[in-house]
């Protein structure tokens, strides 16, 4: 079979399979339009949801920095003016804690949503509030954004510590240690740790100190382990008032 002959007979079969293609598309007209409808119709539903998605994104970062204002604002110094400041640790954290509820409720399914619960346990903290706190750090502390979890783990083994809840917050900063994070690392949950032992069992806080001041000698972590391994070499070495 010659060149041509060959390119001829794929000529045939292409305008064979365009002209049967063509001829299902006649018959089925009316599938293929209900067909193209929904294809355009889902996309169009992905692309709104998206859009939709990165809207409620953007609100609720904004309304979770309005609240992180607030309670970072500075307290209000005696004889300062009443210009919307706070005058107590407990007035601001009221106020932000207020803000942060209604971010968590309205935004509780995006990552500024679940921010937000986290800092609801902490003004529960500052409000004395130890249930309010453990049930919404606990929350935070079970989901799996593992930076933000361990962040409130941190801060619910510090309110078992506060509370009198000793072994259930050396469980949690054990955890912390077993599996540390970007926003936790081991050796902070090592020095939070440490402190609790030098109540309940000093040698072994020491030990804790000895291992961080080897391991982690030039960072803050190994410092402070230095300082509580020797205080009256780091009271020598303070700058005098």
């Amino acid at each position: 079979m010659d060149t041509q002959t060959r390119h001829a007979l794929k000529e045939d079969k292409f305008v064979q399979a365009t002209t049967t293609g063509l001829s299902w598309i006649e018959l089925h007209r009316n599938t293929v339009i209900r067909a193209s409808i929904a294809f355009v119709v889902v996309l169009a539903a992905v692309i709104g949801a998206t859009a939709y998605y990165e809207h409620r994104s953007a609100e609720a970062s904004v309304a979770l920095g309005q609240a992180l204002e607030i309670y970072n604002s500075p307290l209000r110094q005696p004889g300062e003016p009443e210009d919307g400041s706070y005058k107590t640790i407990a007035d601001r954290a009221k106020a932000a804690n207020q803000q942060f509820t209604d971010v968590a409720n309205k935004y509780g399914s995006l990552e500024a949503g679940r921010t937000a619960r986290y800092f609801i346990g902490l003004t529960d903290i500052d409000l004395g509030k130890p249930g309010e706190a453990e049930t919404n750090l606990k929350q935070v502390a079970n989901s799996y954004h593992k930076d933000l979890a361990s962040l409130a783990k941190i801060a619910l083994a510090g309110l078992y510590v506060q509370t009198g809840k000793t072994a259930q917050a050396i469980d949690l900063y054990k955890e912390i240690i077993a599996k540390p994070t970007d926003t936790v690392p081991a050796s902070a949950a090592q020095l939070q740790l440490a402190q609790v032992y030098e109540k309940t069992d000093p040698q072994q806080a020491k030990q804790i100190y000895a291992v961080l001041k080897d391991k982690d000698k030039a960072t803050a972590a190994g410092q402070i382990a230095s300082q509580k391994l020797n205080p009256a070499a780091a009271s020598q070495q303070q700058p005098p008032l």
